[in-house]
């Protein structure tokens, strides 16, 4: 008997590995039938997943670490056991900032890059205002942490705010924001349109990060026979959304009004890892959005800490070891290992971030020692 699975994801790229599953019979030959679910924002997917409305969701690597941990919402427990997409983020600015960076960087090292941001910040008044997509992103992260390393304090010399994926190139045309953090399809959209250039990407800030990942509640996951043969569908669809051949396929079915509803061009460039960086040069970068090779799709408690430490750091929540545990669950590998037969690890190491500042999972706390620029749990319970 067909199974149903009821699975929530916004519109975007990283959304890949779900549409594959569905669209090409993968989760049809697991004896499911997986239903997908567009969500307008993170805000109302998170909301949705927390009450049980959807199974599981196509969900920012940090969002179930939050839920978990009870962090700006309800607490309810929840596991990674598989991640859909590494990379796939950018970051990008309007043509008027753009145009007043231009003179102090080359923009080939995204360190460069953010120092000549910082520059303009510095003279702005009111600040520059740059869009997120959630407080509980790798994008609010990667870009406080992009922005720190130049200088600039996120929560004091520029202003963040969340503005969900599908209105970020319609806030940058508006002249709301000055740029923003977003995944494709939506920096090559604006980039398209004119209205912005492409400074940096996640491949180029944090190689290999984890960028959305398949999010359950624990108690659905351990109740539910169907989630065993869920992971194993994708990856499949994982393994078919990776082939380069496949690419041009993959690129029709999302660019479908059920899932993005955008140009399929624009879609089939950021699979293939073409971008349109602000340099003038058009990059292909096999990196900069992958679904399966070189163990993609396998999660590692270190994900769950590197969360951790960016939400200890900027004060989202207090330093302790039942949170660095709990986080670290969240990503625990043994749903994954017990379900997909062949389990590989990716043995390779791991290329330090841009600053050359590696992650030490085992002393998170000495790893942040060595930042200067942080918000204190303090200084956010006081705003």
């Amino acid at each position: 008997m067909t199974e149903r699975i009821v699975a929530a994801f916004v519109p975007l790229v990283d959304c890949a590995v779900l549409v594959a599953a569905r669209e090409q019979g993968f989760a049809a030959e697991a004896g499911l039938d997986l239903a997908l679910v567009k969500e307008p924002s993170w805000a109302s997917l998170r909301d949705h997943l927390s009450l049980g409305h959807v199974d599981c969701a196509h969900a920012l690597a940090p969002l179930p670490v939050a839920l978990t941990l009870g962090v700006g919402h309800v607490q309810v427990e929840c596991i990674a056991p598989f991640v859909l997409g590494r990379g796939g983020n950018a970051v990008t600015v309007s043509n008027r900032l753009f145009d007043e960076m231009q003179g102090a960087a080359a923009f080939t090292d995204p360190l460069e890059t953010a120092r000549a941001l910082a520059a303009v910040a510095r003279r702005r008044v009111p600040p520059l205002t740059l869009g997120m997509v959630f407080p509980f992103s790798n994008h609010n992260f990667d870009l406080r942490y992009w922005l720190a390393a130049a200088g600039l304090h996120p929560d004091r010399d520029i202003r963040l705010v969340a503005i969900p994926p599908p209105l970020m190139v319609d806030s940058l045309r508006a002249g709301l924001v000055d740029g923003f953090c977003v995944g494709e399809p939506w920096n090559s959209l604006a980039v398209a349109q004119g209205l912005g250039s492409i400074v940096a990407t996640q491949a180029q800030l944090f190689p290999r990060a984890v960028e959305k990942v398949l999010a359950f509640r624990s108690a659905f996951a351990q109740q539910s026979q169907s989630v065993a043969r869920l992971l194993r569908a994708l990856d499949a669809a994982a393994a078919w959304a990776d082939d380069a051949s496949n690419h041009a396929a993959l690129a029709s079915l999302l660019a479908r009004p059920a899932y993005l509803d955008l140009p399929q061009d624009i879609i089939a460039a950021a699979l293939d890892g073409r971008v349109h960086l602000a340099s003038g040069a058009d990059v292909h970068d096999r990196s900069f959005l992958y679904f399966h090779r070189h163990a993609a799709n396998a999660p590692r408690e270190d994900d769950g800490l590197w969360v951790y430490a960016q939400m200890v750091r900027w004060g989202q929540i207090a330093p302790s070891e039942h949170a660095e545990r709990a986080a670290s669950r969240v990503f625990s590998p043994a749903l994954y290992r017990d379900s997909v037969r062949g389990t590989r690890v990716d043995s390779r190491p791991v290329p330090p971030p841009f600053d050359r500042i590696e992650f030490a999972a085992k002393d998170v706390p000495a790893y942040l020692r060595q930042f200067d620029v942080h918000t204190p749990f303090a200084d956010v319970q006081a705003l």
